[in-house]
């Protein structure tokens, strides 16, 4: 699939579409336009990078409606939603669903593209954590379950004797699982560890957590790991 982002434009006046359209090829843009929602939602594909730039009073259903229809649909797609009137009750609504800009017409052409920009960018960073998480949790499914019962202990901060005594097993024993689990997870050291599993758990990337929180965290995510495949086993 082609990884260009493609900027989707919902309008029913043929000449803002029109202008839209022409204004954004120039600036480099693929783009697909659409005078009406439901033909958008026939050619939409939700793998494709982009935004959307869609007017928010139309005919047959508004932009609010196609921004919930999306968001029903567990479609993430960053919306710079625009309108001949000022609403301040629709902007509050749509900004709340996650709307990237809300511009009233005529718009600033910069003000526009600075839009398109910004919404293309979140939509990049958004795919780019989407990737990140689905690797952590695939390293975390390669885990044995006495692996993953040993890392439980370890970001919770147990040293390896304490943990061959709470399991009682040898601590030569849990340094090899220990370093086992650690390749798996393709870090080497415990900040990584406790930082990817902490992501796994909350689905999202975090910039810098504080150690302690995420440690508890963490040790949290392999508890439930491990409770559930006790729980398949029985």
């Amino acid at each position: 699939m082609n990884d260009e982002p493609i900027v989707y434009v919902v309008d029913d006046d043929p000449g803002v579409l029109k202008a839209l359209k022409r204004l954004l090829c120039v600036e480099g843009y693929a783009v697909h336009a659409f005078n009406a929602p439901e033909d958008f939602l026939q050619d939409h594909d939700q793998r494709a990078p982009g935004c959307i730039v869609l007017d928010i009073s139309m005919p047959t259903f508004n932009g609010l409606v196609l921004q919930q229809t999306l968001l029903a649909s567990a479609i993430e797609r960053f919306i710079v939603f625009i309108t001949g009137h000022s609403d301040i009750a629709a902007s509050v609504q749509a900004m709340k669903a996650g709307a990237v800009d809300f511009l009233t017409k005529p718009f600033n052409d910069e003000d526009f593209l600075a839009a398109v920009r910004n919404a293309i960018a979140k939509d990049a960073h958004a795919r780019k954590v989407r990737l990140e998480l689905q690797s952590i949790r695939w390293r975390m499914g390669t885990l044995t379950p006495r692996e993953q019962q040993v890392l439980q202990h370890v970001v919770a901060g147990r040293l390896n004797k304490q943990i061959a005594a709470d399991l009682g097993i040898a601590e030569k024993t849990i340094k090899v699982h220990r370093a086992r689990a650690m390749e798996k997870m393709g870090v080497e050291s415990l900040a990584e560890l406790v930082r990817m599993t902490v992501e796994a758990d909350i689905g999202s990337v975090m910039e810098d957590p504080p150690y302690n929180r995420t440690a508890r965290c963490a040790a949290s995510v392999f508890s439930r790991r491990s409770t559930d495949t006790h729980s398949e086993r029985h």
